[in-house]
C-alpha cells in the first residue's frame, strides 16, 4: 500500500539546487561573523534537522568544528496556527557557559520560538546568540524578531519541504514548496 499524501505539493517555491547554493553562501556568512572557538550549534526540532546537517557538514571547509545539540519547541501542535505559547518538549544537554551560539530554526514567522529560545540560551550563560533560518516569512510578527543570517525571504504561505512539515507529513522533500489545501 502506497502512502498518498494528503495535499498537492507542485508548486515549488524552491528547488534543491536553490537550497544547496543558498545553504553554501549562509555557511559563508556564519564563518566569517561568529566566534567558532567556542561555537555552539542548537537546532530548534523538528523542522531544522535537514537544514542544520547540511549547515554544518559545509563547516569543515572553513575548518570549524561545533558542538551540537537540539531543542524541541512547540507552539503550533498539528494546526497551522500558532498558538502563540511556545514550550519546551525535549532541552537541550550542552553547557552554553561562554558557548558562541548559533540557533538555528526552520522558518522565522510569529518570532515567538526564535525569540524564546536566544532568550533562554542567553540566560543559560552563552556570550552571544546568533540565529539562522531557513525561511524569513513576510508577515506582522508577534514579537519584535529578526533573525541574523535568512535563506529566503517568502510570502505568508504555508510551506513544506527540506524539513519542513504539515502533520509529519512532507519532511523528506528536497524541495520547499507551498502547500495546496484542496477540499474534496
Amino acid at each position: 500500500m502506497k502512502n498518498k499524501q494528503p495535499h498537492p505539493t507542485n508548486n515549488i517555491l524552491y528547488s534543491s539546487e536553490d537550497i544547496r547554493q543558498r545553504v553554501d553562501e549562509l555557511i559563508d556568512e556564519i564563518a566569517s561573523t561568529c566566534d567558532t572557538e567556542n561555537l555552539v550549534v542548537l537546532g530548534i526540532l523538528r523542522g531544522s534537522f535537514i537544514f542544520l546537517a547540511d549547515l554544518v557538514r559545509g563547516f569543515n571547509r572553513h575548518k570549524i568544528h561545533p558542538r551540537i545539540d537540539f531543542i524541541t519547541l512547540s507552539s503550533y501542535g498539528a494546526g497551522t496556527i500558532s498558538s502563540g505559547k511556545v514550550k519546551i518538549i525535549h532541552d537541550i544537554d550542552v553547557d552554553l557557559k561562554n558557548a558562541d551560539v548559533v540557533v538555528v530554526d526552520d522558518i522565522l514567522d510569529t518570532g515567538r520560538t526564535l525569540q524564546f529560545a536566544r532568550d533562554l540560551f542567553i540566560e543559560r550563560g552563552a556570550s552571544s546568540v546568533r540565529t539562522c533560518v531557513l525561511l524569513d516569512k513576510k508577515r506582522e510578527r508577534a514579537v519584535e524578531m529578526e533573525a541574523d543570517h535568512a535563506g529566503f525571504r517568502i510570502d505568508d504561505v504555508f510551506v513544506v519541504g527540506y524539513g519542513l512539515d504539515h502533520n509529519n507529513y512532507y519532511r523528506e522533500l528536497p524541495h520547499i514548496a507551498k502547500l495546496t489545501f484542496d477540499t474534496i
